[in-house]
Order: C-alpha cells, then sequence, then structure tokens
C-alpha cells in the first residue's frame, strides 16, 4: 500500500513461469514495491499453477478472477482502495492471465485496463509453436484441437475486443515469449476496435519487464500514470 490515506487506485499485479509451480509471486515483489511508491495499491496475486500445483483449467483461471473479486470484499471492509479503478499488470504467463481477466463475464469488480509484458497472448499459437515444453496444453488439459473451448475461453487472442484500454510491452529479443505474439495481438485488437498501444524495446529480452529500473518497465510507468 502507498503511504497516506488513499482511497488508492488498484494494480493488480500477475506473476510469469508458464504457469508452473516452481514459479511465484516473489517474482513481482520489485515492481510492485515501485507501484506502492508511485500511489497504487498492489495486489501481487498467486494462482495454482501446473506441473504439481493443482492448476491448469479452470483452476488457474478462476483463482485469477477470484483474487480480482476479492478486492470489493476488501474495499467494503475498509481497505483504502478504490475499485472503480483497477488495472491488471501481468508478466509472460501472467500477462496472459492480466489480458485474460479484462475479459471476464459480468464481474464484480471490473479490470479497467491491462498491462501484457512479454505476454503469451495467444494459447493455440503457444500450442503449436511448443513454448517452454508445451505449457499452454498443460495449461489447458490438451492441444487446441482436443479442446478447442477452452483455448477459445481462455485465450485473449480469441476473446478480442477486449474492451478496455490496453498496453503490451515485449523485447525485441525475447528468446521465451516471441515477440510476434504481442505484434499479432495488437494489430487484431486494434482491428477489433480496441485501444492498444505496442511498445517493442529494441535489445531487450524477456525478464528486463521485472526490473523497475528498466525501460521496459518505465514503459509501463509512464502508460499507468497516464489513467
Amino acid at each position: 500500500m502507498p503511504d497516506g490515506g488513499g482511497p488508492w487506485p488498484v494494480a493488480v499485479v500477475i506473476h510469469g513461469g508458464y504457469w508452473r509451480e516452481r514459479y511465484d509471486r516473489s517474482l513481482m515483489d520489485a515492481v510492485c514495491a515501485d507501484l506502492a511508491e508511485r500511489g497504487w495499491a498492489a495486489w501481487n496475486l498467486e494462482y495454482r499453477r501446473i506441473a504439481g500445483g493443482r492448476g491448469g483449467w479452470p483452476a488457474t483461471f478462476d483463482d485469477v478472477s477470484s483474487g480480482i473479486e476479492f478486492l470489493a470484499d476488501l474495499q467494503a471492509a475498509g481497505a483504502p482502495i478504490d475499485i472503480r479503478r483497477v488495472v491488471t499488470i501481468g508478466h509472460s504467463a501472467g500477462g496472459h492471465l492480466a489480458l485474460w481477466a479484462a475479459t471476464r463475464d459480468r464481474p464484480r469488480v471490473r479490470v479497467r485496463a491491462a498491462v501484457g509484458q512479454a505476454a503469451v497472448t495467444d494459447l493455440a499459437r503457444a500450442s503449436r509453436l511448443g513454448l517452454s515444453g508445451g505449457a499452454a496444453d498443460e495449461l489447458m488439459g490438451g492441444p487446441p484441437d482436443r479442446v478447442p473451448e477452452r483455448y477459445a475461453a481462455g485465450s485473449p487472442s480469441e476473446r478480442l475486443p477486449l474492451g478496455v484500454p490496453s498496453l503490451l510491452v515485449h523485447g525485441s529479443r525475447d528468446d521465451t515469449v516471441p515477440v510476434e505474439l504481442s505484434r499479432d495481438l495488437h494489430a487484431a485488437a486494434v482491428a477489433a476496435g480496441d485501444d492498444c498501444d505496442l511498445v517493442v524495446i529494441e535489445g531487450d529480452g524477456h525478464f528486463e519487464h521485472l526490473d523497475p529500473a528498466t525501460a521496459a518497465w518505465g514503459t509501463v510507468r509512464r502508460w499507468t500514470a497516464a489513467l
């Protein structure tokens, strides 16, 4: 939480790691601290993950949705937050979840803007490319030709328009999540009528997004300040 009285806008922060259990929300500690210094309540979500964490479809998605909805209970209990001003910010697999969260049907707490940092924007494409040893297939319980309805419900690329302002930030030399995923989602989102910005950081890889001192995070800082 920031110092002072609030009520503060909320940044729901979602970590990456290809949805696998060995990665946790501590990855986002540094950017959460930076958000709090700039007047945002940073809500660093954990979720059930794959590879032993009992996650996958639909548990992982349910956890992210429940975590966002719980903000209403926190506000009702007196937390100095403003749930009319909620933005999701996610890195890698967390970027997938941050963008997806903006498209949830009939939520109590609406996401008003979304940031995808090196986001896995297209689960079917991640499956076809075999990213991270087939992590998308494990998350969804099979490839897209076996469970197409899950991919349609869980992939940002298949839920356009997102319906909220969005920012995609990606390193040009990312060898973990191809930059083309962000480029293609940006083109499709704009074509669908979304207010979507894309910033490609030349020379950056995958992990600069986690460091508040980098140009990648500076892009997020400026964009969220403008909200």
